[in-house]
């Protein structure tokens, strides 16, 4: 256009390169604003970018956490639950321990009756054999 300009007539001519240079400096102004603003905006894109990255690494590593919890969660109540078994498992042999201790205490009581009557027949025995041999 600059050259199509410069061969037309001198009146013409001064007119059209005013214009002409006007354009160019507004193309100039608008290619300047507009890499500003793409710059701008893919700046904002990375930032927007990193950002969701890590949103994404957060939620991720939230994730992870979460199920790292619920994991270590069960696993307490699995304890708990052995734990309780345990103890009820427990309290019966300790119930059944304090049974055989009793029945050893009256078998015990029952051997010591009996030997005491033994004992008691034995002297009656060894007096009566005493006694009967004073009379003869």
């Amino acid at each position: 256009m600059d050259l199509e300009a410069r061969s037309l007539q001198p009146n013409v001519k001064a007119v059209l390169l005013a214009k002409l240079r006007e354009y160019k400096s507004d193309l100039n102004n608008l290619k300047s604003e507009h890499k500003r603003l793409a710059s701008a905006n893919s700046n904002q894109a990375a930032r927007d970018d990193l950002l969701e990255s890590g949103m994404v690494d957060a939620m991720s590593v939230s994730a992870n956490q979460r199920g790292r919890l619920m994991m270590s969660t069960e696993r307490l109540n699995e304890s708990s639950d052995r734990i309780k078994e345990n103890r009820r498992t427990m309290l019966e042999t300790e119930e059944l321990g304090v049974s055989i201790l009793q029945d050893l205490h009256q078998q015990r009581q029952s051997l010591l009756h009996a030997n005491d009557t033994f004992e008691g027949k034995d002297e009656r025995k060894r007096l009566m054999r005493k006694g009967g041999r004073k009379n003869k």
